[in-house]
């Protein structure tokens, strides 16, 4: 910061705060040695501005503003991490700042900065009354060092991913270089109660997390010394198995001092589809089918998503296992009923298309089980042998024929050339190639990942924190894992 950068410095500051600085303050700070400020410029004009005060290994973040006009934009971080910077050149090793209780935009960016609230000052802003939260980072050196590497695409993140029933670890560099990829499936256990059974889930993952990642640094030749970060999914999902790879990735970057990102497991099936296909930029659509989620996202660019219809109850995987459990197919349904649909006829039941001509991109699959479940006891009743695979064929058809048609129309309305299928249904081939080949008579191309990255896995999170790491944003340690948990820009909850 300038002397001539007072003018707009004060206007920005007036705009911000009930009790603003004076313009004799900002030029009394600009000269003294133990303090740094900076100014973030668009095309020449003065946007945002900051300025730190370092006492020994502390700097104590004094002002941070953003003109009216550019906030959400990244502004405000950019200066941030600037003044972190500055604070390291000075000799600090971590920030601290107080910040009005109801200001929440900035709580929320320095949350999201990795910054921890550590205390509360009552009635600290007299013009407001309002109680100041005492903020601090985490270590400043790691987090820049960090996002230095992200940027030049070195990075090595360590990634854990224990959403639902796998125990996944993951080592990549440069957020697309794969070193390691280890999986530990619990679906054994859970087979037998034809579904995941949240207890199991989480002491299984508590059994199998130190084996999986002591596995993966192993397997990628790395060691804790040599990563740049830790990742973990932070949600949506079942919220004791989040617990355990949330606390773990929690106690690993304290004890090794790096950062923590929380990635949203959506978001990483997402990055699967660039994981497999590199040359996949947004704008697209995706259709993300899993067994806890099911839903159509427009991706106008990373980062950024808009979810544009779901399933009103339950998920496609979902109705797959209820089938498969109805039918005495076992567990997981998917990969049965498909095997079983190859083999019947898909117009032989005329099961119901729900929601089909409902005019909007939303879906329901709970009325398709239930007519199935209907039709089998109508036919028991009759005392007619069931023919299994024309129900499997026949259920499996009415799923495809009302998620490709929803996912042609979400691809219509964007305006979008490029599909992406993701998440564990993606695995069943019938579904693909009925895509496929409807998006290929419209000229628009489908990306599919590889069967090991529809199903949960932690590439998909190390591939997301790369990104996360180069825009400067972190996970604080007090941060708690979320069962439900918004992909960022979404309108929509999930």
């Amino acid at each position: 910061m300038q002397h001539g950068d007072l003018d707009a410095v004060t206007r920005i500051e007036r705009a911000s705060f009930p009790a603003p600085w004076s313009e004799a303050q900002f030029r009394d700070e600009i000269e003294r040695q133990d303090r740094s400020w900076v100014v973030a410029e668009d095309d020449g004009a003065l946007v945002g501005f900051g300025g730190v005060m370092v006492v020994d290994a502390d700097a104590h973040v004094m002002d941070l503003a953003v003109d009216p006009g550019y906030r959400r934009r990244g502004v405000g971080r950019a200066v941030l991490w600037a003044l972190a910077e500055r604070a390291l050149a000075l000799g600090a090793a971590r920030m601290t700042l107080e910040v009005a209780e109801s200001n929440r935009a900035a709580l929320d960016l320095y949350l999201s900065c990795g910054f921890d609230v550590a205390g509360r000052r009552v009635a600290y802003y007299p013009e407001t009354g309002d109680d100041a939260l005492v903020l601090w980072s985490r270590p400043i050196r790691s987090h820049i060092a960090a996002m230095r590497a992200a940027r030049e695409g070195s990075d090595v993140v360590l990634a854990i991913e224990s959403s639902c029933d796998e125990t996944a670890t993951a080592v990549m560099r440069g957020g697309r270089e794969l070193l390691s990829s280890v999986v530990a499936s619990q679906v054994d256990f859970h087979a037998r109660f034809g579904g995941v059974v949240p207890e199991i889930a989480s002491r299984k993952h508590t059994e199998a997390i130190v084996g999986v990642v002591d596995e993966a640094l192993e397997r990628a030749g790395v060691g804790f010394e040599e990563l740049d970060a830790i990742a973990v999914t932070q949600g949506p999902g079942l919220v004791g198995a989040l617990v355990v790879g949330v606390a773990y990735a929690k106690g690993l970057a304290f004890v090794r001092g790096l950062p923590l990102i929380g990635v949203n497991h959506l978001e990483g099936h997402l990055y699967a589809a660039r994981l497999h296909d590199p040359t996949l930029e947004p704008p697209f659509v995706a259709l993300v089918v899993s067994g806890g989620h099911t839903m159509l996202v427009h991706v106008p660019e990373w980062g950024r998503h808009e979810v544009l219809g779901r399933t009103l109850d339950d998920a496609a995987g979902e109705a797959f296992d209820k089938v498969a459990k109805l039918l005495g197919l076992g567990y997981p349904g998917g990969p049965v009923i498909s095997r079983l649909a190859a083999q019947g006829d898909p117009r032989a039941i005329a099961f119901p298309r729900a929601m089909l001509k409902s005019g909007n991109l939303d879906v329901s699959l709970s009325g398709l089980k239930t007519a199935v479940l209907q039709y089998v006891q109508r036919e028991r009743a009759a005392g007619r042998e069931l023919n299994l695979p024309d129900i499997a064929a026949s259920f499996q058809a009415a799923v495809i024929d009302v998620q490709v048609a929803k996912t042609l129309a979400a691809a219509s309305e964007r305006d979008v050339q490029s599909v992406v299928l993701a998440g564990g249904v993606a695995a069943n081939a019938a579904l693909r190639e009925a895509l496929a080949h409807a998006l290929g008579e419209r000229g628009m191309r489908l990306v599919v990942p590889p069967m090991s990255l529809c199903t949960d896995n932690a590439a998909m999170i190390a591939a997301v924190a790369h990104d996360e790491i180069a825009r400067g944003r972190f996970l604080g340690l007090s941060a708690d894992a979320s069962a439900v948990l918004h992909l960022r820009g979404a309108s929509t909850n999930i």
